[in-house]
């Protein structure tokens, strides 16, 4: 192998390991308290204020059978309302089924455990498709950085950045989390 065939490899080794580095290093790291940040779809009308798909996060984990639990609010007639899911793991690490507003296949696309998570889901209702991009940050918000990379990866999946809604000038139901 020559040097310029070696140093290819090389870097293609690079970009993969890199590819890998987000989503599926450990699953189990996404599980803990989170705050929705950018949430976008294809379909705006269902992440719009009162939107069937706008979903706020409050925390995730992922249980002892590789489910993962959640708790998140929407919100109806202007009240909070908690809400509470398990979504089954699939054959593919961090790819998960669950029935919520339609059938949902939703995957971790990218994750930085103590920073951020990104999650893209499938939504199937009544013959229609909807792609939903939630972008979740360990703190109320995140960094440009990370937004940029959120709007690469809305962009990438077919999504315009006129359908990215930034959350944290909304409200969150941040009075609601924790509460019983």
């Amino acid at each position: 192998m020559t040097p310029t065939e070696l140093k290819s490899w090389l870097c293609v080794a690079l970009v993969l390991i890199g590819a890998q580095k987000g989503a599926a290093a450990d699953v189990s790291e996404v599980s803990g308290k989170w705050y929705s940040v950018l949430i976008a779809s294809d379909h705006r009308e269902k992440i719009e204020e009162n939107g069937s798909l706008r979903v706020l996060a409050e925390r995730i984990n992922i249980l002892q059978d590789s489910s993962m639990s959640g708790k998140f609010h929407t919100i109806v007639n202007g009240e909070c309302v908690a809400h509470e899911l398990v979504a089954d793991p699939t054959e593919e690490e961090g790819v998960y089924t669950v029935e919520y507003d339609g059938h949902n296949v939703l995957r971790i696309l990218d994750m930085v455990s103590d920073e951020y998570v990104i999650f893209y889901d499938m939504n199937e209702n009544n013959g229609e498709s909807t792609q939903v991009m939630e972008l979740h940050g360990r703190r109320p918000d995140v960094s440009s950085a990370v937004r940029k990379k959120f709007v690469r990866l809305c962009q990438e999946h077919g999504i315009v950045k006129e359908n990215i809604l930034d959350l944290t000038k909304t409200d969150r139901c941040l009075q609601a989390r924790d509460q019983a």
